[in-house]
């Protein structure tokens, strides 16, 4: 079988989002796509993958659409983000991961109703994290420990044995997950994984 070369990757644009974020749009032929364009925001880079074929005046066209749509969905998560959970994931991220872990905004979401936080990786909103509201009331460690394992998705967006260890390291998950535990069992709800 013959190798493919490595497809041609260039950095078509620069761009500042409403949070003064520099995104990159890196653009790459894939001789594999006939037709469609795929894309996807990693981080600060906005990857675009097209057909080789694609004119010049096309694709800039094309990428006039996905910047606007990554623009406009960043600044409506960030106009909704919430200083106070953002203030605590900031000092969990120093405390318990080094500082090493990168997110585009934080807020409460009054839609997550059996689930307690969700972090999005991918697509316009990548790095958003959504925290239920319904646990407001909650004691700080637990909330901690739901921001905590929202940020660790960050670095690993699965629950593999490596997502754990690295989660382990904010020091009250054992404690907050048994209180987590016990909220699911006298709701009659399962407790296979509420995050």
């Amino acid at each position: 079988m013959k190798r493919q070369p490595a497809p041609r990757v260039w950095i078509a644009r620069q761009i500042t989002d409403a949070g003064g974020h520099t995104l990159d749009v890196e653009v790459s032929h894939d001789r594999r796509l006939k037709r469609n364009v795929h894309w996807n925001v990693e981080g600060t880079v906005i990857r675009v993958r097209t057909p080789e074929h694609v004119p010049e005046p096309v694709l800039d066209r094309l990428l006039d659409g996905i910047v606007a749509a990554v623009l406009d969905a960043r600044a409506r998560a960030l106009g909704r983000n919430d200083a106070e959970l953002q203030r605590r994931a900031q000092a969990i991220n120093e405390a318990y991961f080094d500082g090493e872990l990168r997110w585009h905004t934080i807020r409460w979401a009054g839609n997550l109703h059996t689930r307690l936080g969700s972090c999005t990786h991918g697509g316009a909103t990548d790095g958003d994290i959504r925290i239920s509201d319904q646990i407001k009331l909650w004691p700080d460690y637990v909330i901690d420990y739901v921001i905590a394992h929202e940020l660790a998705h960050r670095k690993f967006p699965n629950h593999s044995p490596a997502f754990w260890a690295y989660l382990a390291r904010y020091p009250h998950t054992e404690r907050a997950r048994g209180f987590i535990d016990g909220i699911y069992f006298t709701r009659g709800w399962t407790v296979d994984d509420p995050l």
